[in-house]
């Protein structure tokens, strides 16, 4: 078995029952057409305005709108359990939805942390239960998240949430022994491990990126090396004993330059960015706004360049939201005490768009591979990400391209108000979300779960 993609994972929900029509969509932008769906799989696609549906079929209108697969997060904060007052299962499995996600990883950082298999089936069947999209617990690498002891990764993979991705996002595995073990025990069962690349003790107090700003501002600077040096060790340890490594939330130019050394050797890494370092830089932080406060940092405008690049040459994999969402009372107070983490799930289309379409650096086609189709295979979701094609699963997101919007944090579904894009005009934005063959999401807003939720 192949190291890059991990034995296919069962579908927590399956193929929903009845017909939907979606009429004169644009199929990775190109040329108008009608897709039918029947008992959750794309059954036929024909020139626009050719297919016709039975009375009781729902009927989509899809004109000027963009079809994509279904997109997946493979990095997103659910909080739940144990901090439901910043979300939950259901409220972020909602915000997924909005914004055209089929499928998530949740991390492993919840109260307690996800190190044990009934942790891991708590999120599951949590899902489960809730029916607005796929969610793929991710396992701790380490107990408790302390980096000292191996985490139950086997009783993990074993369990009904199937887990193949480890992390301890939020904090790194920075002991270069325990992180060399990790590697090596997941290759049994084609697991990954998914690091937060921050060196800390080149971090202690570390307020924000440094550089030019922080110098400026006055606050303990976060270096681009404390990132790139752990980036550096883990490609070289993931060699060393051929696993798979999968770099999280990548931030500044010199990391970027890491990877493409180690896929030049056939080193088998990914490698993700989020929306907000594609978009925002250090100089937000002279504000002292709070909502702008994240890990990593917001870096330079050359990082941010770089990283634009790094997606159009696919030294960046994928788009991960590192969706982090806080409650009022650790967002609004003092920039020191602030914690750290930005909401994404509800925005992320709308700034791929903003960043990479609009410009002319990515296309459609590119969209599709690195919020869907690449994110699922690195996953392992087998059923998720799939082109849309006659006879494959319909999990199907619709964009309108042309669309500008306002942003207005109020209105997500997230219980987080911290987004950081709050107040801004972005373009492009999602219309409709289709998971499994069921309409979760209609113009623009909720719709209903899936049907055989809590079955």
């Amino acid at each position: 078995m192949s190291q890059e993609t991990p034995a296919p994972l069962a579908s927590q929900f399956g193929p929903a029952s009845g017909v939907v029509l979606i009429r004169q969509a644009r199929i990775l932008g190109g040329e108008p057409q009608d897709i039918l769906i029947r008992d959750g799989f794309v059954a036929e696609i024909a020139p626009a305005g050719t297919l016709t549906a039975d009375a009781e079929a729902t009927v989509v209108e899809g004109e000027g709108l963009v079809a994509l697969p279904g997109f997946v997060d493979l990095h997103v904060h659910l909080r739940e359990p144990g901090r439901e007052d910043a979300e939950t299962v259901l409220t972020g499995t909602q915000s997924a939805a909005k914004g055209g996600f089929t499928a998530v990883f949740a991390m492993a950082n919840s109260t307690p942390v996800a190190d044990s298999a009934g942790v891991v089936e708590q999120v599951y069947t949590a899902a489960r239960n809730a029916g607005w999209a796929e969610v793929r617990p991710v396992g701790a690498v380490t107990r408790g998240l302390k980096g000292e002891q191996l985490a139950d990764l086997g009783a993990m993979a074993d369990s009904q949430a199937q887990v193949r991705m480890f992390s301890d996002d939020g904090m790194c595995v920075h002991d270069a022994a325990i992180m060399r073990r990790a590697l090596e025990y997941v290759k049994a069962f084609g697991g990954f491990i998914a690091q937060h690349a921050q060196e800390p003790r080149l971090t202690e107090g570390a307020q924000m990126n440094e550089g030019e700003m922080s110098a400026i501002l006055g606050l303990a600077g976060w270096p681009a090396v404390a990132e790139e040096s752990i980036i550096a060790r883990d490609v070289l340890l993931t060699d060393h004993v051929k696993s798979r490594l999968h770099v999280c939330h990548v931030s500044t130019a010199g990391s970027v330059e890491v990877i493409r050394w180690a896929k030049s050797r056939g080193i088998s890494v990914t490698a993700e960015v989020t929306p907000h370092h594609l978009l925002l830089t250090d100089e937000r932080v002279e504000s002292f706004n709070p909502v702008f406060k994240v890990n990593p940092p917001l870096r330079t405008q050359a990082d941010v360049d770089a990283l634009r690049q790094a997606v159009a040459e696919g030294i960046i994999d994928v788009i991960g939201t590192d969706h982090a969402p806080h409650p009022d009372s650790t967002k609004s107070c003092e920039w020191l005490q602030a914690a750290m983490g930005m909401t994404g799930l509800e925005t992320a289309l709308s700034v791929v768009v903003t960043t990479l379409v609009k410009p002319g650096i990515i296309g459609w086609d590119r969209v599709a591979e690195i919020m869907s189709t690449v994110p699922a295979r690195i996953g392992g979701l087998a059923d998720q990400g799939q082109e849309i094609a006659v006879g494959n699963a319909a999990n199907i997101t619709l964009v309108d391209p042309d669309a500008r919007r306002v942003v207005d944090a109020a209105a997500m579904a997230t219980k987080g108000r911290n987004s950081p894009f709050h107040g801004m005009e972005l373009e492009g934005a999602v219309v409709a979300t289709i998971f499994h063959g069921h309409p979760t999401v209609l113009n623009g807003e909720l719709a209903t779960p899936h049907p055989r939720a809590g079955a």
